[in-house]
């Protein structure tokens, strides 16, 4: 079943993530905030570090401050590589800005957190903002930042031998990843062979239904939990339970993605 949600779904969502990364960061000690975290070469300080700049950096986006990933992560073009990712530029930004006490890192996110809530909710959901691979809907910014937020919620838990419960607010995760598929394919230079359907079961055990207009080439099915991990590249699509068939079954489980 196709559900539709509103800005407000999605913000009350974001906030929700955002408490249950603020429970596993209540209490840790330095020891803590220097363990590594799932996310390869950061300790759980660098995660909430990138968290903070990027919470920032949507911030910027929605009082229409924005211009590049460069100027908002304060990196000139000239110092940055040739082909550098949106993903290489995070990296410099974080081990730039390493080495501040994990307290400040802490009062950073969090203030960063409720100031990107508030330019957010103060945006029309169709408006277009300025983000890293292009404009997007003040509504699609608002998923994008929900996705990221689950996802460094996961690392930090990682770090802490925790594992995060399944929810609802994978529902929209999943299907930001699924209208991420043609930008996908694109940028890998690639083509679709037509649309995608996905049918996923929910943590609740229901399903969610994503399809488009015209019949599907390709249909994943599986639990929601796993396309979401997949799509965040945080687990090989081998190891889960998701089976796709049609043309391009393979290209969708190693190309889609949560964010630009």
């Amino acid at each position: 079943m196709q559900l539709t949600q509103t800005m407000d779904d999605i913000l009350s969502a974001l906030g929700e993530q955002d408490d249950e990364l603020d429970a596993l960061l209540g209490g840790l000690d330095e020891a803590g905030w220097a363990r590594p975290s799932r996310c390869p070469g950061w300790s759980v300080c660098d995660v909430v570090l990138h968290l903070a700049q990027t919470d920032e950096m949507a911030v910027a986006s929605a009082e229409r401050r924005f211009t590049d990933a460069h100027a908002a992560f304060g990196t000139a073009p000239a110092a940055v590589p040739a082909g550098a990712t949106f993903d290489d530029l995070a990296g410099r930004a974080v081990a730039a800005a390493r080495g501040r006490p994990a307290a400040e890192v802490y009062q950073r996110w969090l203030a960063a957190s409720a100031a990107q809530a508030k330019a957010l909710a103060a945006c029309e959901p169709g408006t277009r903002l300025p983000w890293v691979a292009g404009e997007m809907s003040a509504f699609s910014l608002a998923t994008t930042r929900l996705a990221e937020s689950w996802i460094h919620t996961g690392d930090v838990a990682g770090a802490l031998g925790r594992e995060p419960a399944a929810t609802g607010r994978l529902r929209p995760i999943a299907r930001l990843a699924w209208r991420m598929l043609p930008y996908a394919f694109s940028r890998a230079g690639r083509t679709m062979s037509g649309p995608v359907a996905l049918a996923l079961t929910a943590p609740d055990g229901g399903t969610w239904e994503f399809t488009a207009d015209e019949p599907a080439a390709t249909t994943v099915t599986g639990p929601a939990l796993d396309f979401c991990l997949v799509a965040a590249r945080r687990i090989d699509p081998s190891a889960t339970a998701l089976e796709a068939t049609g043309p391009d079954a393979a290209a969708v489980l190693d190309l889609v993605r949560t964010f630009a």
